[in-house]
């Protein structure tokens, strides 16, 4: 049997906005606030306010059945993702802003994860342990007056399991419940201030792991917080099964981050004896639902087992270690650091089905020209003087394309496995960098030269059926090298860090389900498809590897595979 060791040292809070598109849309517009408003994409209401439910109207309705159940609803199309981007950004400076490292990773639109470690292992070193009622949280290091009095013998907020909120604990207090009340009071102080100060309520979980701490989230919602406290491991105290554990145990095996859609009903086919109806966003009648611990303490079950359940082509050697790992609440997956430049930038829209060639081509050069936007938002800084400066370059450009499940004999149409993504990669052309351009022309000319083409390959027979999602990316960012306005050669060193980062080896992996709010979830509601299968990726290095293309700058053809380099090259000052 696996050893399983979880981390324990950290305190992570995780921020989940509530109703995050249709409280951008109330910033806008306070008056909406008092009424039942929905967000729509396509036919289908992607989120709701909290009035709108109160009505009887739910995520991921058709908007025909919202309108019937509730008439008086306030319906703003929300398919243009600007602003819902623009205040993600904003938001997540703000909480950055509270922490003293960098640890703040950002989960889609409206969720953040906080590795508040640091903070937390400074103030408990200056608490009095005779005096915990009257405690103060130091919020700077280099200034010992920021902060805030707290009362440090009892949780802020509310907790799992359920505490009353007049109990307090003696003076006498194990590490790890002192240092989950401090975080329970960094959570409530920063909760406060991003709805006093940006207008925006939160659901807030505190534990030690990202997945303890997104899943306790959940227990009180909306603008609420929830602490899992201790004792996390069985046998301490008089438990004689820890918290966690009780915890996740009631948990339906397919709300478990981690643990992705294919991964759910394999586990449900195993448990129950039976082949289940797909059905991705549909809540699951009882006699479907399969909870953790039916997997947990199901005879033999352990590492080796779930490898035997899980197991396939393309599936992870250690997937029956890690899906054994989330089952017992164990996740020492780090929250990562800020990144200036994002590992890809994508675009995608989902279709009822589309046939027709002119019709692809015409939806091509929407995506395109949204991409060219995001490219020039994410990875062009303008400096005190007016210059702008590229901070990536990315390398490689790729189009992914969806097919509709074949129709039932009924009108109905299934997903199947076998409808995944397809993707063609190819290498991102010179021209896309071209700040003199508009976005419209370059996209045009995108959709000409580069993406026609990928798409046929993708496609080679006419007709290609109906497809039901188009997604164009930009991937394999390549930093540019050094400050060029500080540097009078090229950081040699980082080029290199760069090309190995470049060359390193592609890993398919199960995407983690986010909240429905997540661009990706918007964008693949309408088709019911689950969107935490990996896509497959084919591979383009042999062609690449003998095409060449023609810089924009100096006219000089160059392999494909060199032209970013190329480009750094013309990019590094003399």
């Amino acid at each position: 049997m696996t050893m399983l060791r979880r981390d324990d040292n950290r305190i992570i809070i995780h921020f989940d906005y509530d109703c995050f598109y249709a409280s951008v849309l109330e910033a806008e517009n306070p008056a909406l606030k008092s009424l039942p408003l929905a967000v729509q994409q396509k036919q289908i209401v992607v989120t709701c306010n909290y009035e709108a439910r109160r009505r009887g109207l739910r995520k991921l309705q058709l908007i025909k059945e919202a309108k019937q159940i509730c008439p008086e609803v306030v319906i703003i199309l929300g398919e243009d993702l600007t602003k819902f981007r623009d205040v993600s950004k904003s938001l997540y400076t703000f909480l950055r802003a509270f922490l003293w490292g960098h640890r703040v990773e950002r989960l889609g639109f409206d969720e953040v994860f906080l590795d508040v470690t640091d903070m937390i292992d400074h103030n408990m070193g200056l608490l009095n342990r005779n005096d915990l009622g009257h405690s103060f949280f130091c919020l700077d290091r280099r200034d010992p007056t920021q902060g805030f009095e707290f009362d440090a013998t009892q949780f802020c907020g509310p907790t799992f399991p359920m505490l009353s909120t007049l109990s307090t604990f003696n003076n006498d207090l194990d590490a790890l419940t002192l240092r989950l009340i401090l975080g329970s009071y960094l959570a409530d102080h920063i909760r406060t201030h991003l709805d006093r100060k940006r207008g925006y309520t939160a659901t807030v979980g505190v534990s030690t792991s990202k997945l303890l701490a997104k899943l306790v989230g959940n227990v009180n919602k909306p603008n609420s917080q929830t602490t899992l406290t201790p004792p996390y491991v069985p046998g301490q105290g008089d438990a004689d099964v820890s918290n966690v554990t009780r915890f996740i145990d009631d948990h339906e095996i397919g709300k478990i981050p981690g643990i992705g859609f294919k991964t759910a009903h394999k586990l449900r086919t195993y448990l129950l004896q039976r082949e289940l109806t797909v059905q991705p966003y549909n809540e699951r009648t009882q006699d479907e639902q399969v909870k953790v611990r039916d997997v947990r303490l199901s005879p033999g079950m352990g590492p080796p087992k779930l490898l035997d359940i899980l197991g396939g082509p393309g599936a992870s050697k250690d997937v029956g270690v890690r899906t054994w790992e989330l089952l017992n609440g164990v996740d020492n997956s780090e929250v990562q650091e800020a990144r200036a430049v994002p590992t890809q930038i994508s675009i995608e829209d989902s279709f009822q089905g589309i046939q027709q060639f002119d019709e692809v081509k015409r939806q091509l050069h929407v995506l395109a020209t949204s991409l060219i936007r995001r490219i020039r938002a994410d990875l062009v800084e303008e400096d005190d003087d007016g210059v702008h400066r590229w901070l990536a370059h990315p390398r490689t450009i790729r189009l992914s394309t969806r097919q509709r499940s074949p129709m039932n004999g009924d009108g109905s149409r299934e997903y199947s496995y076998a409808n995944g993504r397809i993707s063609r990669s190819a290498h991102a052309p010179s021209f896309i960098f071209s700040l003199g351009e508009n976005p419209e022309a370059i996209a045009e000319k995108l959709v000409d030269e580069c993406l026609v083409s990928m798409f046929r390959k993708l496609h080679p027979d006419r007709p290609f059926g109906e497809l039901s999602l188009i997604n164009v990316a930009v991937t394999n960012m390549v930093e540019s090298a050094g400050d060029q306005r500080q540097s009078s050669g090229r950081d040699i060193g980082k080029m290199f860090r760069q090309q190995e980062e470049v060359l390193k080896d592609w890993r398919l992996l199960e995407e983690t389900r986010s909240d429905t709010e997540s661009q990706a979830q918007q964008n693949s509601a309408s088709e019911n498809i689950p969107l935490d299968d990996a896509s497959w990726e084919e591979s383009d290095e042999e062609e690449e590897a003998l095409s060449t293309e023609a810089c924009g700058i100096c006219g000089g053809h160059i392999p494909a595979f060199a032209l970013s380099a190329h480009a750094l090259y013309h990019a590094a000052p003399d």
